[in-house]
């Protein structure tokens, strides 16, 4: 799973000022930092062969990302075309001279760019951190004004003004539905169609499992007859569509269904003209294949992910990853933003490894099974044989998706990490832009702590993402009962901790974590990771490991838990109270940590509330460096233990009701300005812009030179045949484009 940084991570959160046109959470501010990934010195390394391997996977990655736009709102794709036509027609300059005869102000055409950038930086008009909507802080007439007069409306002026007609109205409109992503009533998502609600998904997942398909490539589109009867399309993403699979697993999938009284149909397609760009630059990428790791590679991601299998391409991809020879990742990855918490957001990531920072992460792969026995559960809930993982770290050349992490554990599917392990990897250069924090914008610190926690917040940053990716996401035993009846455990001698009995509890064939869990699976996930990096620091040999020995371990570890205790109050932001849950499973789960250690007691964290600067409510933390070790690892010890127990067994746990209690002032995220590469001729050149919401915009301009237009008309294409199923209450696209 991903890693974001907390609090100053590549995702968008809330606005630092007012601005005339909405509440400030719904806008970007126009001084958002935008933040350029840096990776000349990476790609310099690499031979002409190396550039072209990774020239064309990272073209596949940005192909695949596009879909993003079909999995965050029905508005999303249109806006991406919108903007796309503005900005290849006038760059940001040429259009700001324009924008500024039609009457705008620099701060309007300012805020608009500001708007552009994000919806690039997140895929979509949804922000990839708290999933919460953005709309352009300036007038839509305003704004309307400047594109219908543009010079890509002066070239193409029925489509321009179509897009504008389908999208202009729901790229402003904070309908409470609207506002954050989620299922039926409580937001939007394109998961789902727009009538489903949560008793549809979990019927569905029943549906899924009742066949051992996977809903990680899936979405779910809902119809009504006539009588009131449910009929359930369920989608899967390829290549291929009706036409003839060599596969007869696949082929006796793709049928009619009746479950539970409710009739299924199982299809595949979705997506089919963006996965045909991202196969055909697999396959390019296939020639350049420098050893047999990077040639068996791409061949899961073609024939298995995007062409047949219906499982999905990341089931096959981990077997042949090996991020030393081929650090590269592509697929339907992360479920954090399904509303039910099983379907995956499309990423792909290519990266150059980074061998300083790889040898400490070698280090602590080798101890790994050493400080597995220093967790606070029985040795019978971790795996019988430890299965040595792959850590490296990485600076990323391309992060195609809707955010950028700072590590991530990879497969996502907890039988595969069981029976055949798992990979870790560092993204260093998110990580050393993550770490750039300005004293003036720190929140929450006591001033006394402030220099402390810039000084030492990367080098503990560094500890938390290794221990939470290796040993957070990677320890731990699921109980499971196969399909022959046969258990993974003994029934006899295995005894609950918690309770002292024997386990009463396990899975069963076909359920997986996230069927299970749902809605809480990606946060209490990351609750076990989280609290395992904060335990583990503790620990001398893995702070030795990483060069920390004396006083400056003793910081690090302060650091390391005064940061999770400020992400915690970060968290109140992500908090929705409306639909009384949270928008970022990272941030609930740092939340959770709080509670937890803040009823430790004996005044191990102190929330002091007072008022900012700007008069709005504010608060003041203080953690007693001397109680961490005393108070706090007792504390962790006990909530570690039942986290462990719950995920071995099945739901029995799930974060208690958390109200948002006041407003905190947050702090606006950063944009990530990443550089594409281009292959003018057969040298492969990185395309670098300046750090700034125009930059990003060039960068996006010039990302698709040889099918812009195309890319456009396919995804306007694709969103309007499915327009039907967001309409309602609140309208989705009439399909107009």
């Amino acid at each position: 799973m991903g890693e974001p940084e907390a609090g100053s991570e590549f995702a968008n959160g809330a606005a630092a000022a007012a601005g005339p046109m909405a509440d400030t959470q719904y806008i970007l501010p126009n001084d958002i930092g935008v933040s350029s990934l840096d990776c000349r010195e990476a790609f310099r390394l690499l031979s002409p062969t190396e550039r072209l391997y990774a020239h064309h996977l990272s073209r596949a990655a940005w192909y695949g990302g596009l879909a993003v736009l079909l999995q965050t709102s029905p508005e999303a794709p249109y806006i991406y075309a919108l903007l796309s036509r503005l900005f290849r027609a006038q760059d940001p300059d040429q259009l700001r001279q324009h924008a500024l005869a039609e009457g705008l102000t620099e701060e309007e055409y300012q805020a608009f760019l500001v708007y552009a950038a994000g919806v690039y930086s997140n895929m979509g008009n949804y922000k990839s951190f708290g999933d919460t909507k953005f709309v352009p802080n300036l007038p839509k007439e305003k704004l309307e004004q400047v594109i219908l007069g543009s010079e890509a409306a002066q070239q193409h002026p029925e489509e321009v003004r179509g897009l504008w007609q389908t999208c202009g109205e729901l790229m402003f409109s904070l309908e409470p539905r609207l506002r954050h992503l989620g299922l039926g009533k409580e937001g939007i998502t394109t998961y789902f169609s727009g009538n489903c609600t949560m008793e549809d998904a979990k019927l569905a997942q029943d549906f899924l499992d009742s066949q051992n398909l996977s809903a990680y490539n899936t979405r779910l589109f809902k119809e009504v007859d006539g009588e009131g009867k449910p009929h359930y399309e369920v989608r899967l993403a390829s290549v291929l569509g009706s036409e003839p699979s060599l596969d007869p697993e696949m082929t006796s999938k793709l049928k009619s269904y009746e479950f539970r009284g409710s009739p299924f149909q199982v299809t595949r397609g979705d997506y089919a003209p963006i996965l045909q760009k991202v196969v055909e630059q697999l396959e390019k990428a296939k020639v350049y294949a420098a050893n047999s790791h990077q040639g068996q590679m791409g061949w899961p991601y073609i024939e298995e992910g995007f062409t047949r299998v219906p499982r999905g391409l990341h089931r096959g991809a981990p077997r042949f990853l090996d991020s030393r020879q081929s650090p590269s990742y592509i697929g339907f990855i992360e479920s954090y933003r399904d509303p039910f918490g099983s379907r995956g957001e499309f990423e792909g990531f290519v990266a150059v490894v980074n061998k300083a920072m790889s040898a400490k992460f070698e280090r602590l792969v080798a101890s790994a099974e050493q400080l597995l026995k220093e967790l606070p559960w029985p040795p019978a809930f971790e795996k019988d044989k430890f299965l040595t993982p792959d850590f490296t770290s990485l600076d990323v050349l391309t992060f195609a998706g809707s955010g950028i992490p700072a590590g991530i554990n990879i497969p996502n599917y907890d039988d595969l990490r069981q029976t055949e392990g798992f990979k870790n990897v560092s993204l260093g250069n998110v990580l050393a832009v993550a770490y750039a924090t300005q004293r003036e914008k720190l929140t929450f610190l006591e001033e006394d702590d402030k220099d402390l926690y810039i000084l030492w917040k990367g080098p503990s940053f560094d500890v938390q993402v290794g221990l939470h990716e290796l040993l957070g996401h990677g320890s731990g035993k699921l109980f499971v009962q196969d399909e022959k009846g046969a258990f993974n455990f003994d029934q006899e001698t295995v005894i609950n901790p918690e309770t002292g009995e024997q386990i009463q509890s396990w899975y069963r064939s076909g359920e997986t974590w996230d069927s299970k869990f749902s809605t809480i699976a990606s946060s209490y996930e990351e609750c076990r990771a989280e609290s395992v990096g904060l335990y583990l620091c503790l620990h001398p040999e893995v702070l030795e490991i990483f060069g920390f020995e004396g006083a400056d371990a003793e910081d690090v570890i302060y650091v390391n838990w005064l940061n999770m205790v400020r992400a915690g109050l970060l968290a109140l932001e992500f908090y929705t109270p409306e639909a009384s849950n949270w928008r970022q499973a990272h941030m609930q789960a740092r939340f959770v940590i709080l509670r937890v250690l803040l009823e430790a007691g004996e005044g191990l964290v102190t929330i002091t509330p007072t008022t900012g600067s700007d008069g709005r409510p504010d608060a003041r933390v203080r953690l007693d460096r001397s109680k961490i070790r005393s108070v706090g690892k007792p504390a962790l010890e006990r909530f570690l233990r039942r986290l462990q127990v719950s995920k071995g067994l099945s739901p029995g746990w799930a974060p208690a009701n958390l109200s948002r209690g006041r407003v905190l002032p947050c702090p606006p995220e950063k944009l990530g300005l990443q550089a594409p590469t281009n292959m003018p001729d057969s040298d492969v050149q990185l395309l670098e812009y300046e750090a700034s919401a125009a930059g990003l915009i060039r960068s996006f301009s010039e990302r698709f030179p040889e099918d812009g237009p195309e890319l456009e008309e396919i995804l306007t294409q694709l969103a309007t045949a499915d327009a039907r199923f967001w309409k309602g209450p609140s309208e989705a696209p009439s399909g107009q484009a």
